[in-house]
């Protein structure tokens, strides 16, 4: 997107640096306030957020295993991720039929977003339906009779008409009878910034009498911050409304937009970012913040920090097992899953404070890649009992569990002897334990 594109540079940059930490963050948070105030963003907006992160990378220490110039990106993408909105909002009818009323500014590209609408809802697998009620501008009649053609969905109108509430009305009757279940009401824009309330009068007036399930305000991204004035009187006058941003590739005000948006409490729902059908996506702060940061990067990060919150998570398991000298077959279960992404449980076990001090067998620790994989759908063949309680699995039950995991008697009772060799070195690690608490 325009006006964000150099912030992938700025962050490949500055995992790559050498510079000393505090310098190299204070530069990229210059970079940072320079490309966030020419995208639009509210200047007080930007120095509040560059605050934060500064303070956040400077006086917070990265987790274990986790380089400071990768934890300051990470500090980066989660601000900026509630500068743009924070969680994604449900875009699909939560009942059928459902009206969405699209109002906007004129010339903000709302009735070819009505068709974009109509085509995101006819892929989910929807019946999704067109109604113009646009009775001032001529051609308002014949563009949204074209692009109902292009998409293939029903479409309603008046040519001559002269009543948009009449027309609205008359025109949900008709595609309800053709069995349209999600109905999209494209209404009359007015001219310009500075018309809210003549735009938020028609809408209310529409709305009595078609009562719609959802309002939803098109903005054009060039607005830039100046979307946020339209937004806020749009949010206060209609709780069930969302916002739609356009022609985000055009510009560089559209993080401008979207943070506006963001900041007055309404959710954006979808955006639009070509001139084609097709060029329509939902809205997702998360992954908008992970492509201008440079999803490939990022991307990376994030797995890194997801495997490093499920190694604390191990961590934990086997902690309470050292603890109280037990492991069970959950938390066997959990050490197989997670060694692949781990690495192996030796590199786990060492991060555990005085484990790092006893001798522990490496035949215990190895298991081929093969092995995990059967003793995994071994162990999700057992029933909530059986991993509560091994103690119960007879020759019986080892044949029914080798059916069901498809694998052998074999490779069942191997498992098992695994896990009872298991149980004694974690009691033979309590006892070492305590005998070294005590020298």
């Amino acid at each position: 997107m325009k006006g964000l594109d150099k912030l992938k540079e700025l962050v490949s940059n500055f995992l790559r640096t050498s510079k000393p930490y505090e310098r190299a963050v204070n530069e990229f948070i210059k970079e940072l306030q320079k490309i966030l105030i020419k995208a639009d963003v509210n200047v007080r907006v930007v120095f509040e957020l560059t605050k934060k992160i500064r303070e956040n990378a400077l006086k917070s220490e990265p987790p274990p295993g986790v380089l400071r110039n990768e934890w300051f990106i990470k500090v980066v993408y989660d601000s900026l991720i509630e500068l743009f909105g924070g969680e994604e909002v449900n875009t699909l009818p939560r009942k059928l039929p459902w009206t969405i009323m699209l109002v906007g500014i004129q010339g903000s590209g709302k009735t070819t977003t009505a068709g974009k609408l109509a085509l995101y809802y006819k892929r989910k697998g929807y019946r999704p339906g067109l109604i113009t009620t646009d009775t001032y501008r001529p051609a308002a009649y014949e563009q949204l009779e074209q692009i109902s053609k292009q998409v293939g969905v029903p479409f309603y109108g008046e040519k001559n008409g002269k009543d948009p509430v009449l027309i609205a009305k008359k025109g949900y009757r008709e595609l309800i009878r053709r069995g349209v279940n999600v109905i999209i009401v494209d209404t009359a824009g007015r001219h310009g910034y500075g018309q809210e309330e003549a735009l938020l009068d028609e809408m209310e007036s529409i709305a009595k009498e078609l009562k719609p399930d959802e309002v939803m305000l098109v903005i054009d991204a060039y607005m830039g911050q100046k979307a946020y004035d339209l937004a806020k009187r749009f949010h206060e006058r209609t709780p069930i409304g969302s916002i739609i941003i356009t022609k985000l590739d055009g510009t560089a005000k559209g993080g401008g937009a979207i943070s506006a948006v963001a900041a007055t409490g309404a959710k954006i729902k979808f955006v639009g970012d070509g001139e084609k059908l097709e060029d329509f996506e939902e809205f997702n702060p998360k992954r908008f913040v992970a492509r201008i940061l440079g999803l490939g990067d990022i991307e990376t990060l994030l797995e890194k920090f997801k495997a490093l919150e499920e190694s604390r998570e191990l961590q934990k398991r086997i902690e309470k097992a050292l603890l109280t000298g037990k492991i069970t077959l959950r938390d066997l279960y959990a050490q197989l899953k997670s060694v692949r992404k781990l690495g192996p449980l030796r590199k786990i076990l060492q991060l555990i404070p005085g484990l790092s001090l006893l001798s522990i067998e490496d035949e215990m620790l190895r298991i081929s890649e093969k092995k995990m994989d059967k003793w995994i759908h071994i162990i999700e063949s057992m029933t909530y009992e059986e991993l509560d309680n091994p103690s119960i699995i007879d020759k019986r039950r080892i044949r029914r569990i080798a059916i069901g995991s498809g694998t052998s008697v074999d490779d069942v009772k191997e498992l098992l002897k695994y896990y009872e060799a298991m149980k004694r070195m974690f009691k033979d690690i309590r006892r070492k334990k305590g005998i070294l608490r005590r020298l």
